[in-house]
């Protein structure tokens, strides 16, 4: 189903399983919540649904592994009893790639790309599963004082291309490779505007594309909005241009909105 990518694009519904995270932290950080958020989100139209423990916003500090473990992995096998749609696991642990994996995660989602865990390549390879690799300077903590570059897209694409490399030499196949741009890491307001108007350069890498805009600050920002739960419209638009611009994965909170949209803005771009 994730190789589908020339036919309608994927959502990624997001169940963040912490106390701190941007736009819905310690809404789901209890088993039975965020059982009934998950299930409620395949009812709206998400494909894949999209696990963290690990808060990634602009300044946050990093967990124990421990406490990553301990928040995700219930998690997963509870879902992984219900569900049979592809779970991912947002982390940039080697070890909770695995054990989530073993739980039921049929997925990794990696902000860092494989930069912050050594063991993270191998072990996806080893595993065999697809792998999201994302473009960030820096780290959560650290990543908003990094954004200058001589040229924006240019050095993102030249990452993307480093990192599939070391993904293939680790022996993860390509066709298991994703990319994601990292809007709002390491990126000012105009600079995500930027990648969203220039995504399509990034489809001659020849791997899908996710988009994760979802309530972002640099929508609050354009709005006036402080409240990201004001942003569903917002992210809306931010997912019709990434429809328009090639991307085959949109990562959201906001089901069913962003299936309606994303649905109709399908017919539009995809079916051209």
């Amino acid at each position: 189903k994730l190789k589908q990518q020339h036919q309608n694009k994927l959502l990624m519904g997001i169940l963040n399983i912490t106390p701190d995270s941007f736009s819905d932290g310690g809404e789901f950080n209890t088993l039975d919540r965020a059982l009934t958020q998950g299930k409620m989100m395949v009812k709206n139209g998400a494909d894949i649904l999209d696990i963290g423990g690990q808060s990634t916003r602009p300044g946050s500090i990093s967990i124990s592994l421990e406490e990553e473990l301990n928040r995700v992995i219930p998690i997963i096998k509870l879902l992984r009893k219900d569900l049979t749609i592809p779970i991912s696991i947002d982390t940039t642990r080697a070890i909770v790639a695995e054990k989530a994996i073993q739980a039921g995660a049929n997925i990794v989602n990696d902000i860092s790309a494989g930069i912050f865990d050594q063991n993270m390549l191998s072990t996806v390879a080893k595993f065999n599963v697809p792998y999201i690799l994302m473009h960030i300077k820096g780290t959560p903590e650290t990543m908003q004082n990094l954004t200058e570059y001589k040229d924006l897209i240019g050095e993102i694409y030249q990452f993307f291309e480093e990192r599939i490399e070391l993904a293939k030499i680790a022996g993860i196949d390509k066709t298991n490779i994703i990319i994601d741009p990292g809007i709002g890491f390491a990126k000012t307001y105009p600079q995500n505007i930027e990648v969203l108007q220039k995504l399509s350069i990034f489809q001659t890498l020849n791997v899908p594309i996710l988009v994760g805009a979802s309530r972002k600050s640099f929508i609050g920002h354009f709005l006036n909005k402080n409240n990201p739960k004001e942003r569903i419209w917002g992210t809306a638009s931010a997912c019709c241009g990434a429809i328009a611009g090639g991307a085959d994965i949109l990562r959201v909170h906001d089901l069913p909105e962003m299936y309606d949209v994303c649905r109709v803005a399908d017919q539009i771009w995809r079916n051209s």
